[in-house]
């Protein structure tokens, strides 16, 4: 079925270039600018064959970032194989820096606190301090007493309105 689809898109004028394949195995073409056999003028078009082409299997990543701006119209010519590897790389080395950065951050946290220059908690403030309840204590409709140390104003029943 394929070849005979493959013998009608050339027959009639739809020809795609293939551009390159990633590390992952997908497959880039680039179908050029071209008028149909019917007079219709098409575009030119970038189109990618998943190496995995079940949609269920699709994974975040699984195009490169390279190989999605050229898909994208973002680059003009598409990334080479070397390319593509010197940017992996690069985004590996940044996590490690980020990743030892972070470690020096908590350490150095870690010192402040024990030096007691930082305080040991957050201070966590409820509502928004433009609001005409702010600070004031609330009050609750659980109530929080017993029998024995009822303080009264210290439950109010909630209103069934």
């Amino acid at each position: 079925m394929s070849r005979i689809v493959g013998v009608l898109r050339r027959t009639f004028g739809y020809v795609r270039e293939h551009v390159g394949t990633d590390h992952l195995g997908n497959k880039y073409y680039f179908i050029p600018e071209q008028k149909s056999w019917t007079g219709k003028h098409l575009r030119a078009k970038r189109m990618v064959e998943a190496a995995n082409p079940s949609e269920y299997e699709y994974a975040e990543g699984s195009i490169p970032m390279e190989w999605d701006a050229w898909m994208r119209g973002r680059r003009k010519d598409p990334p080479s194989i070397q390319e593509i590897m010197m940017n992996l790389s690069e985004r590996e080395q940044m996590k490690l820096k980020a990743k030892e950065v972070e470690e020096k951050d908590l350490a150095l946290q870690a010192k402040e606190y024990e030096e007691g220059l930082v305080a040991p908690a957050q201070t966590v403030a409820k509502g928004h301090a433009a609001a005409a309840n702010f600070g004031k204590q609330e009050i609750s409709e659980e109530p929080v007493s017993t029998a024995n140390t009822f303080q009264p104003g210290s439950w109010m029943p909630t209103s069934k309105k």
